[in-house]
């Protein structure tokens, strides 16, 4: 199964469309970290991060993990060996924190783009993740939560991302 994004704003999976959103300054082959743009091209998607202490599971194929309050993922391309992977927060290292105040990242999936030996400073942290109201993303793709809810029933670990 493919995920297909169309005209930057819909995600079609299957049969179901869903409204989405996009990197600030749009979609880029040529992505570079702090760009504000969404990466093109066909990826995997990895683990579904959600947070426990704020939402239920429901079924899904997809190996979950909980978000813990020491988790983040690194963007900090002073970092090479952590650069674009999950680590243990760290003052010395710049990250994106997941266990977050607002309800974004309650449930997000990792969308594999340079995460196979990342090159610095291709970009890194680009998850599918929640929003309440579509405004453009740092980079990542959003939708709304009863759409995150329908898509991970629907998708399974063989699942691909095809943005362009």
């Amino acid at each position: 199964m493919i995920i297909f994004l169309k005209n930057k704003d819909t995600l079609i999976v299957g049969d179901f469309k869903f409204k989405c959103t996009v990197g600030k300054k749009g979609l880029s082959t040529k992505k570079k970290e702090g760009d504000k743009k969404t990466p093109k091209g066909l990826f995997s998607l990895g683990n579904l991060y959600y947070r426990a202490d704020r939402v239920e599971i429901p079924f899904t194929r997809l190996t979950k993990k909980i978000i813990k309050k020491d988790m983040g993922w690194c963007d900090d391309i002073n970092f090479p060996r952590f650069y674009n992977k999950l680590i243990k927060v760290n003052k010395k290292i710049k990250h994106e924190k997941l266990f977050r105040k607002d309800t974004k990242y309650d449930m997000m999936i990792l969308i594999k783009y340079n995460s196979i030996k990342p090159k610095i400073p291709n970009g890194s942290c680009i998850f599918l993740h929640l929003t309440n109201d579509l405004k453009p993303t740092a980079g990542c793709i959003a939708i709304k939560k009863s759409d995150f809810l329908i898509l991970i029933k629907l998708i399974n670990p063989k699942t691909k991302i095809l943005i362009n």
